[in-house]
């Protein structure tokens, strides 16, 4: 079972069809009981990050999301603002993110004719070809973005894909159990229904 972590924000239906479409058993919750016994965690965003995060907190998973993350090494996939609040913190805001990769969160920079936010379709470089999440993926996968902020990871092994939108800037980053994607995979087709097939099979 692949849970979505219910907590008022993100795009939450269009995520669960789609594992529904994949075939896989996927629910919508914020019930302890069932994050707990969950295979696999999706972590959706939407929004402002400081929004994000303080909905997150006041629903109280954050300790049952921290132990089965970081102590029982459960899968987990953030998406959009749910990549980028695995980081420290953003420049969008003042709330602190979670913290689980080393990174912060950086707004794109003002340039000669680059509209901010960034919306659109935008293909991806592969960092770590041989991640498992990617094992699927078509070559020439692209992928839709919407923000106007990027993650930008410490460590450039924690760096999985890459994008380029007036700068080169980090589209997907991993850890261990975690992965972060900061485009919508539940808005990109087959690309995103490859990718999203590939985490709930076994790649992280």
């Amino acid at each position: 079972m692949i849970v979505v972590i219910d907590y008022a924000v993100g795009n939450l239906a269009a995520v669960a069809n789609m594992f529904k479409r994949l075939g896989v058993a996927c629910e919508i919750t914020a019930d302890a009981e069932k994050i707990r016994r969950a295979d696999k965690i999706i972590l959706p965003g939407n929004g402002a990050f400081d929004a994000c995060m303080q909905g997150l907190r006041a629903t109280g998973l954050v300790p049952l999301l921290e132990e089965r993350v970081l102590q029982h090494k459960t899968p987990l996939l953030g998406i959009c603002v749910g990549a980028q609040m695995l980081g420290h913190r953003s420049e969008e805001g003042s709330e602190p993110g979670l913290g689980w990769v080393d990174m912060q969160v950086r707004r794109f920079p003002e340039l000669p004719g680059l509209l901010v936010p960034h919306m659109g379709w935008c293909s991806v470089g592969r960092e770590d070809k041989a991640a498992p999440i990617l094992q699927s993926l078509d070559t020439e996968a692209r992928f839709y973005f919407v923000h106007s902020y990027y993650m930008q990871p410490v460590r450039p092994q924690d760096v999985l894909l890459t994008a380029q939108y007036g700068i080169d800037f980090t589209a997907a980053v991993q850890v261990d159990n975690i992965t972060g994607v900061q485009f919508h995979p539940e808005k990109s087709h087959r690309y995103g229904k490859q990718l999203l097939g590939q985490f709930a099979g076994g790649g992280r």
